[in-house]
């Protein structure tokens, strides 16, 4: 139980109000001894006085114990609760009403009855108690004579034996008993409400701390937060974390998808790579081998081999070029340097360097721009690379006598540009799978990304393929 927030905040709940109860139980009964003491002081005040008058416990300046025994004994019987002490000028006790070996004290001393007479010193006032030298208790006195210089003192203890526990105390007082009752009955009462708060309180922190072990058991690929909305009050602080987790959840799991997703396309490309690699590189080991195995070779065939081999020697340059292409790309120290230049112009420029190919071919290039064309705002080298790709893999798919088309124009705010062909077409699973795995076109959608753009492409079996783009507009 204590592992949770809830049990944590309980227990120490429970050791405060524990703490405060016992607090105000010491209280209690402190202020109520003190105020029961100051009471009794009070409306006994004149006892001694009043017993002392007229008593005859001193005659011819000397004490007279007979007479201070009687009056004791007197006293007792209709007072039990005080005890009687008749002192000398000095405060040495010289009678008392108790039992033999019950007083404790020889004197008392007269410091605290001077302050009782003189009135002037709040109550209660304590004085010593002859049966207990370690304790003081409430009291009343009285010179005697009451007039002219005192011969002694009756020295009157109140309460006696009977004030001297707390169990007595509570025994003697209904008033005192009820009110430690209430204040019990109000503790508990506030401690239950407590926890019940504590637990409206949690509740989110609660959900919250579910939300975060189901999003962890899901793998992290299922939003499983609660998003709270904004209610009257605003939010707290749980709801400010609930929905934050929330909006991070979201994010974690689209980029745990894209991350799987880039790893799936990672995988197909590395095993279209290999396959790219190994087609020329098995070619290019087959015809060396011929060369150094085979003999009796015409120079025609010799010939003819060797440009075989150099031919795929330059597939494999290209493949391992693309690759570090791409492997720039994916830097991030790589730096896009956006400039204001022709599209038009690099249309034209990339169609010219695959002219001589498409004419072996028997291809028809064409190029349409249109006039006026704004200038477009982009790094004018990746931009010459993405054409130059879509182009030339355009020319050598499309078969002899097809058609290559280049088109630019304007798309509202941006350039759009379309790159068609005549060829096969990309069958219906590959274009699923983003089009194509080749390096060529898997570097140009890496460039256009870099643009903010992407490759969009259209292509049906036997009909050709259609590959568009955009490029934003020159600010200036």
């Amino acid at each position: 139980m204590f592992r949770t927030l809830y049990g944590k905040l309980s227990a120490v709940l429970l050791a405060l109000f524990l703490l405060v109860g016992a607090l105000f139980v010491a209280l209690t009964l402190y202020t109520t001894r003190i105020h029961l003491l100051e009471t009794n002081q009070r409306l006994n005040r004149d006892l001694a006085r009043h017993i002392a008058s007229g008593t005859g416990l001193f005659e011819g300046g000397r004490a007279r114990p007979e007479a201070a025994h009687a009056l004791f004994d007197m006293l007792m019987s209709v007072h039990p609760a005080v005890e009687a002490y008749l002192l000398d000028p000095a405060g040495r006790i010289l009678a008392f009403s108790a039992p033999p070996g019950r007083v404790k004290r020889e004197r008392v001393s007269l410091g605290p009855v001077r302050r009782f007479l003189e009135g002037t010193a709040a109550f209660p006032i304590m004085g010593d108690d002859p049966r207990d030298p370690s304790r003081q208790k409430t009291f009343s006195a009285a010179p005697i004579p009451p007039v002219g210089p005192p011969q002694g003192y009756l020295y009157i203890i109140l309460g006696g034996e009977e004030a001297d526990s707390v169990g007595q105390m509570l025994q003697g007082s209904y008033i005192l008993r009820l009110s430690l009752l209430m204040a019990v009955a109000s503790l508990l009462f506030a401690l239950l409400a407590g926890l019940l708060l504590f637990h409206r309180l949690t509740a989110h922190y609660r959900r919250l701390a579910h939300a975060v072990g189901d999003f962890e058991r899901s793998g992290f690929s299922r939003v499983t937060g609660p998003r709270v909305p904004h209610g009257p009050g605003g939010e707290d602080e749980i709801d400010r974390l609930a929905n934050a987790f929330t909006r991070m959840e979201e994010k974690i799991v689209r980029q745990v998808r894209e991350i799987r997703d880039a790893d799936a396309r990672r995988r197909e490309l590395v095993s279209h790579v290999s396959h790219d690699l190994r087609t020329p590189l098995t070619s290019l080991q087959g015809y060396l081998e011929t060369l150094s195995m085979k003999e009796g070779l015409s120079d025609r065939e010799r010939s003819e081999y060797l440009s075989i081999a150099l031919s795929h020697c330059r597939r494999l340059r290209d493949l391992i070029f693309d690759l570090f292409e791409l492997a720039r790309l994916d830097s991030p120290d790589l730096q896009v340097r956006q400039e204001r230049f022709s599209l038009a112009d690099l249309v034209q420029d990339v169609a010219m360097k695959f002219r001589l190919d498409a004419g072996r071919k028997g291809i028809r290039l064409e190029v349409e721009a249109e006039e006026d064309l704004p200038f477009a705002f982009a790094d004018i080298g990746l931009i010459d690379r993405v054409l130059a790709n879509l182009v030339g893999n355009a020319v050598r798919h499309t078969p002899e006598y097809g058609e290559v088309a280049v088109r630019a124009f304007s798309g509202g705010e941006r350039l759009r540009v379309q790159v068609s062909d005549t060829g096969p077409g990309i069958p219906p699973e590959r274009l699923a799978g983003h089009g194509t795995t080749g390096l060529g076109l898997v570097i140009a959608r890496k460039i256009l990304e870099l643009h903010g753009s992407e490759l969009a492409v259209e292509s049906r079996e036997g009909a050709g393929t259609t590959f568009t783009f955009d490029l934003p507009v020159t600010k200036s």
